[in-house]
């Protein structure tokens, strides 16, 4: 009886788990309680933490992603169900997809009506070419500096795609920190914002946008796929899809494919990357030296994102008649819109009747293009 209970035990999950994989569903059960109980992005979060459980659960007993195998006869043993899900991760399928309804989904109206601001979603960038020297520094290859310092830039698609391409190994550790630092947005962007403005800039108050025409948006699309891509081609794979997305939602009689887009294809592909993200987050990767230096150098890029948005507007200041206020230079990182949203609580607290809500989405949109840029850069330079 005792050696059937052994053997019955031997042949359990229960065997191969180690300590790490206990920690690793600890850091899962975290992610849930955040993203439940504080509602930090959840759609997120939850699918992320779910892979993670998924995947520390020793996948020699699971076999879930277990690779295919060919027989000595030829014949093929299929992998597992969570091989193949992950297929769309490690091939670069998801992100794109993930831009299209992105794009479905974005008005970029309140950027072409105040066009200065694009600047700011540039000038946001600047905090992640700063993380690509430091983890230069800091002994990372060229490729691995490029896809951390890219999580300044609070952009969980364009995050995950750099990191398929130049750092598969730091896949996961880089995911979950651009996505937690996502999350994190209405922590840490208030007292960086405060810190860096006065009040008397915090009062600041712009003028309305200006109505944009039908046409003026469409051509926007064309426009920008076509210049971006002639300029850094490399950017074309996500803002390709990004364009044709807004282009699909602005030409009007395309209701179904703007719907499919924007809902089902972007609620369907969010699950799947997530869960790849969450799955790729093994015990023995996750737990190094390297993924924490990576989750720390992540922070300082996102810090240096939001201060470097800031730290323009105040810039372009002294040259402006029409001042701009500063706390819009902080939604330059492409968090839409909770980046913006964030920008115009922290107006209303000094002045409840200032809105600047539609003029923080400008840098907030211009801040995916900026990132999505940044990317193709580094795809050009060191591919």
């Amino acid at each position: 009886m005792l050696e059937q209970f052994t053997l019955f035990f031997q042949n359990t999950a229960f065997a191969q788990m180690t300590f790490g994989n206990v920690f690793m569903l600890g850091i899962a059960c975290v992610l849930i309680y955040i993203a439940t109980a504080k509602d930090a992005e959840p759609l997120l979060l939850i699918p992320i933490a779910f892979g993670i459980i998924l995947s520390n659960i020793p996948i020699i007993a699971t076999g879930i992603l277990a690779e295919p195998q060919t027989l000595p006869n030829g014949g093929l043993v299929p992998g597992g169900f969570m091989y193949y899900i992950k297929q769309g991760l490690d091939l670069g399928i998801y992100p794109p997809l993930i831009f299209l309804g992105i794009g479905a989904l974005t008005d970029f109206s309140f950027m072409i009506s105040y066009p200065i601001t694009i600047f700011l979603g540039g000038a946001a960038q600047i905090g992640v070419y700063l993380t690509f020297f430091l983890a230069r520094a800091f002994g990372f290859t060229f490729p691995q500096a490029a896809a951390i310092g890219i999580i300044g830039g609070a952009d969980g698609p364009t995050s995950i795609y750099l990191a398929t391409k130049f750092s598969p190994d730091l896949l996961s550790i880089i995911a979950i920190s651009a996505y937690s630092y996502i999350a994190l947005i209405p922590i840490l962007q208030p007292p960086v914002s405060k810190l860096l403005t006065t009040k008397n800039e915090r009062l600041i108050r712009m003028k309305p946008p200006r109505k944009v025409s039908k046409t003026e948006k469409i051509a926007f699309s064309v426009v920008t796929t076509l210049v971006t891509a002639l300029l850094v081609p490399q950017s074309l794979i996500l803002i390709g899809p990004l364009m044709f997305g807004n282009l699909l939602r602005e030409v009007g009689n395309v209701k179904r494919l703007v719907e499919a887009s924007s809902k089902y294809i972007l609620d369907t592909t969010t699950i799947l990357l997530c869960l790849s993200v969450g799955v790729s987050a093994h015990a023995d990767v996750f737990l190094s030296p390297k993924s924490l230096m990576v989750f720390g150098m992540g922070a300082f890029a996102f810090v240096t994102c939001l201060a470097s948005g800031i730290l323009f507007a105040k810039f372009m200041n002294l040259f402006l008649k029409e001042k701009i206020n500063p706390l819009i230079g902080a939604a330059g990182v492409s968090a839409v819109p909770d980046s913006a949203r964030v920008a115009q609580k922290l107006a209303q607290e000094e002045d409840p009747t200032n809105f600047i809500l539609m003029h923080a989405m400008s840098p907030n949109v211009a801040g995916v293009i900026g990132t999505a840029v940044a990317a193709g850069t580094f795809l050009s330079i060191l591919k």
